[in-house]
C-alpha cells in the first residue's frame, strides 16, 4: 500500500451514507521530548484499546489528530443524528477514560483533571467550496 504524507494525502473512509464532522483544536506544551512522546503514545501499538472502544461505543465513526509544531487539529466523522454534548459526556464516564485524560494532561496545555471535551475546542467552519 502506498505511503500516506501530507504532500501524498490521506486516504478518508467511504461511508453508506452521509456523515458529519466537528473539528477540534488544541496546543501540546512546548517541549519537544513531550510531543515527541504524546505522538508515540497515540501510535496503534501504544494507544489504549479501552479509549479507542469508547470512541467507538459513543458513536464515533473515524477520529483522526493532525499536528503542526505544538497545534494538534481533530477531525471527528459521525452519523447525521450523532449528537455532541450527550456523546462527549457519556465517554467521559467510560473505563479508563478519566485516566487517559490525566494521563495526556501531561502533554498538553490544559487545565489538570479537564474531560476531553474540556481540552477540546470545537471549531467554525468559515469556509467550504459552495456548491
Amino acid at each position: 500500500m502506498e505511503q500516506m504524507t501530507p504532500l501524498t494525502g490521506y486516504r478518508v473512509r467511504q461511508y453508506d451514507g452521509p456523515v458529519k464532522r466537528y473539528c477540534q483544536t488544541m496546543d501540546l506544551k512546548d517541549d519537544p521530548a513531550l510531543i515527541k512522546e504524546y505522538i508515540k503514545r497515540h501510535s496503534e501499538a501504544y494507544a489504549w484499546p479501552e479509549i479507542r472502544a469508547g470512541i467507538r461505543e459513543v458513536g464515533i465513526l473515524e477520529m483522526e489528530i493532525y499536528i503542526l509544531g505544538t497545534r494538534l487539529f481533530m477531525i471527528v466523522e459521525t452519523p447525521l443524528d450523532f449528537e455532541w454534548e450527550p456523546a462527549m459526556a457519556r465517554l467521559a464516564t467510560l473505563p479508563r477514560q478519566a485516566e487517559w485524560e490525566d494521563y495526556m494532561a501531561i502533554f498538553q496545555d490544559a487545565k489538570p483533571g479537564s474531560t476531553s471535551a474540556e481540552k477540546w475546542h470545537l471549531m467554525d467552519r468559515m469556509f467550504y467550496l459552495y456548491d
